[in-house]
């Protein structure tokens, strides 16, 4: 009981040391289709490192979501009540423009902690993870053409959001500029996924793994390079966008049939081709890499204890 309760002290205490100047939070809407039954989603923007750093935007995030940013750490890394992964809200809020990383997630865990009564503790698990590793016949990857990395705001302009083109492979097909972006935007669609990498590490594609299979991955391939390379597999039924309880990472997108072609039981595009492989083949087939089970100690957030409405702004 004691190893509980100061362990609770020594995660909240410091989240009382900076606090926002100015945060909302609100219920979430459930995202709407379009028109033509298309879904688009975006992301976390702003912060510490971006365009505007004095002010975030966290949409449609639920709360397990808000501590996995606040603490640093993966979705297999926090346990609590099952709602955690259910209640969404919008969240914005302001803060100064030299605000750090370290800072901002002190401020974020302040909120948690002052709007939600949360409190929290750390201890240490043994988890089941995966090691990241080159197959049998060696890797199927292609060094990056890019020789220098833009920094924010520079390079080519970036896409004009809008309903994109499906091509005949049932994904989006994605402007030439952002091949010219280091980046690994992921794509899903009905019964498909696309990862499509540029300038990437294995550390990189590491952590992707990790967030998609809610497990640990570890980069044991010992490639130090960075890498184009384009990834088509069959997701799991369970995984979401950007994987099972994750960030909402990614693009979205349901892909109405295009005239005078068959589509689904919804009108949903079927693409001609075969079936992608689920990722664990995919990785092998297209990359030359495998995924070896194991286990290791993980630091897991312990919610202790969570309203699931906050207080008032």
């Amino acid at each position: 009981m004691f190893k509980t309760i100061l362990g609770t002290i020594l995660v909240a205490l410091p989240s009382l040391a900076q606090t926002f100047e100015v945060a909302s939070i609100k219920p979430a809407q459930p995202p709407t289709p379009d028109g033509q039954g298309r879904i688009f989603m975006r992301g976390p923007s702003g912060g510490p490192g971006t365009r505007d750093p004095g002010r975030v935007n966290l949409p449609f995030m639920s709360l397990k979501s808000l501590i996995m940013l606040a603490y640093d750490v993966k979705n297999y890394q926090i346990t609590g009540p099952q709602w955690l992964d259910t209640e969404r809200f919008d969240v914005t809020a302001t803060m100064p423009p030299d605000t750090t990383k370290e800072q901002y997630r002190i401020m974020l865990q302040n909120l948690l902690i002052e709007r939600f009564k949360m409190t929290v503790h750390k201890e240490s698990k043994e988890l089941p993870m995966y090691s990241l590793i080159v197959n049998k016949g060696g890797p199927k990857l292609k060094e990056t053409a890019l020789k220098a990395t833009p920094a924010d705001g520079d390079g080519p302009p970036r896409p004009p959001l809008g309903p994109p083109k499906i091509g005949p492979d049932g994904f989006p097909v994605m402007p030439a500029e952002m091949s010219q972006r280091p980046g690994m935007p992921m794509m899903m669609m009905p019964g498909r996924a696309r990862l499509m990498a540029t300038s990437q590490s294995m550390q990189d594609l590491a952590n992707r793994l990790t967030a998609q299979l809610n497990r640990p991955v570890i980069d044991n391939t010992g490639l130090t390079a960075k890498y184009d390379f384009v990834l088509t597999y069959a997701p799991d039924p369970n995984e979401g966008l950007g994987g099972r309880g994750g960030a909402g990472l990614g693009l979205a997108v349901r892909a109405p049939a295009p005239a005078g072609t068959a589509g689904g039981p919804d009108n949903t595009f079927i693409p001609d081709g075969e079936a992608p492989q689920p990722l664990f083949g995919a990785l092998q087939s297209q990359l030359g890499l495998k995924l070896d089970p194991k286990k290791g100690d993980v630091e897991i957030v312990v919610v202790d204890k969570m309203e699931k409405a906050p207080v008032e702004n």
